[in-house]
């Protein structure tokens, strides 16, 4: 299956301007988001799984691809398109390991050597950054551009 990239939405409830996280997603998803990232890093796992599950309803509506962060068992549970991964989470390799092939594999890089890693490990992309300052991850360091641009040059996968 082919995936696009071009526009991909990483929530953070924090920050939304509606009533509800699934209205959020359904505005960004008709502004043009081609894929979503549910991000809940200050939740339990039952109020993650219950929004993954209400965030999935609009995704699915829309055919649009949701993605969990950090968490492979919410990811299975709610047959999400794929799991993203940071460097302290589980392990990229394992992962691949125990979820379905055709379940979709992110890892968050910060340097040329972890993007080489999280191609070995089965990742199916990565996502580099920050590259600028932000205040959704405050504990981010800067990437430099010389540094994005050389693990761009080194992953080699099909393009999405």
């Amino acid at each position: 299956m082919k995936y696009d990239f071009t526009l991909y939405l990483v929530t953070d409830r924090t920050l939304i301007s509606t009533q509800t996280l699934p209205e959020a997603v359904e505005q960004a998803i008709l502004g043009g988001c081609t894929m979503v990232q549910l991000r809940e890093k200050s939740c339990g796992s039952l109020d993650f799984y219950q929004q993954a599950v209400e965030v999935k309803v609009v995704t699915d509506r829309y055919h649009i691809p949701l993605i969990i962060n950090d968490r492979i068992d919410i990811a299975l549970a709610v047959k999400a398109a794929g799991v993203h991964l940071g460097q302290n989470d589980l392990p990229a390799a394992r992962a691949r390991e125990i979820m379905p092939q055709e379940m979709l594999l992110g890892v968050s890089v910060t340097t040329v050597q972890e993007a080489r890693q999280a191609q070995a490990d089965g990742a199916d992309y990565i996502g580099v950054g920050a590259m600028f300052p932000t205040g959704t991850k405050t504990d981010a360091g800067l990437v430099p551009m010389d540094e994005l641009n050389e693990s761009v040059k080194t992953w080699n996968c099909p393009s999405s």
